[in-house]
């Protein structure tokens, strides 16, 4: 393929780039005037919501956009384009290379070459982030009042997160590289069927397994919002196993509730944030800032009320399946395209050179970009409906007045 291909091909990915993202900007900007306008408290809410916590709210919008169309320009617009431009996808790989030489590994293994390569990889996307990262923790959530963490607990966290990701990153890469040489000319399907298992797998292990190295999870006590969690799943044949309460505090005063688990083995958890006085029957162990904080049970019964709206609608099951579609697709692509030599020459590897995540990665990323966009924007419509089901089924349960 002549260089005029590549030229060509590396001009339409930063193209895209640049389109894509000032699309996603412009999105933003507009919701920047809305938290900039918008002054009083819209009259469907004036009976839920006062002046004082509805301006709190329109600030903390504000910042997060502002903050989001700075990290957009500086990292998904700059700094991207630069890497694309000088090829840094290439100097990784290479460097991945003499990596393995100098373990006297073997450097013409491209499954071990591959595994350092995202080791690399991983390690220099924590870095670049990290400034970010910290100004959202430790300047934009620490000024509205939501951090809770220390610069060492963030260190830690950090580390920790950052050492799992690679334990599980490395032996997929492993495996995808070994499916794709191995896989015969149909080996994309083979490659859609392990990513549905390992999804599978990481779902039903995470919670259990994963979560608690960075989070503490404890059994909600026995009392009167146990019991009337339980009579709710019961009332509508959620089949509830386990109730617990994570320790989210330490992060953030922001707080949440999820359910997890397949099939008849379902598990539901609060953040200790929701429950008032983090569900603690005694006050005394708590802070003065901290008394009296926390939604009242009725109030918890209509988050979860919302939650279960999503599995009894079959919202997760319907997201599921939507996503094992668009995945066999992105592989059905991947397949027919990533042989194809200027996509590589353009990223700065030398003529015949084609390494099979780098191709994963570009197809991925790049050449799917307008397909993403467009499944990423049908899946916000569906989203938001979701949730106003979800917000209606909470309704019909009675929850109105606290929703």
């Amino acid at each position: 393929m002549s260089s005029l291909d590549a030229d060509t091909v590396l001009l339409s990915i930063l193209f895209l780039v640049v389109i894509e993202n000032a699309l996603e900007i412009f999105i933003s900007l507009r919701q920047v005037k809305v938290y900039q306008t918008a002054l009083k408290v819209p009259v469907e809410l004036t009976s839920q919501m006062g002046e004082e916590t509805f301006h709190k709210a329109r600030k903390y919008g504000l910042d997060q956009e502002k903050f989001g169309i700075f990290k957009a320009v500086v990292m998904d617009v700059g700094l991207l384009c630069m890497e694309l431009y000088i090829g840094l996808i290439a100097v990784l790989w290479q460097l991945s290379v003499q990596v393995v030489d100098r373990l006297q590994w073997d450097s013409k293994n491209e499954i071990i070459v591959s595994c350092v390569f995202v080791l690399l990889s991983n390690i220099l996307s924590t870095f670049k982030g990290l400034p970010f990262k910290i100004y959202k923790i430790f300047v934009l959530e620490e000024t509205h009042g939501f951090n809770k963490q220390t610069a060492r607990f963030f260190a830690w966290d950090q580390l920790k997160g950052f050492l799992v990701t690679q334990v599980l990153m490395i032996p997929i890469t492993a495996a995808i590289i070994f499916i794709v040489q191995r896989g015969g000319d149909n080996f994309f399907i083979w490659l859609w069927i392990f990513t549905g298992v390992i999804s599978l797998v990481l779902l039903t292990l995470y919670p259990i397994f994963i979560a608690p190295l960075f989070d503490k999870y404890t059994p909600l006590e026995k009392g009167a919002l146990r019991q009337s969690i339980e009579d709710l799943a019961a009332s509508l044949k959620f089949p509830l196993t386990k109730l617990f309460v994570v320790e989210g505090s330490k992060r953030s005063s922001h707080s949440n509730a999820y359910f997890y688990g397949l099939w008849n083995s379902k598990r539901i958890v609060l953040f200790d944030t929701l429950l008032l006085n983090k569900g603690k029957p005694d006050d005394s162990e708590l802070s003065e800032e901290e008394k009296g904080k926390g939604c009242t049970d009725e109030e918890v019964l209509a988050v979860l009320g919302h939650e279960l709206g999503h599995w009894k609608l079959g919202h997760v099951t319907k997201n599921i399946i939507i996503m094992q579609i668009h995945l066999f697709l992105m592989f059905l692509v991947f397949g027919n395209v990533f042989k194809y030599a200027p996509l590589y020459v353009a990223m700065g590897f030398q003529p015949g050179t084609r390494p099979i995540l780098v191709g994963l990665l570009i197809v991925f990323t790049y050449v799917l970009a307008p397909y993403n966009a467009l499944m990423n924007f049908a899946m916000t419509l569906l989203s938001r409906r979701f949730e106003y089901q979800a917000d209606e089924f909470a309704f019909k349960l009675g929850f109105a007045d606290q929703a």
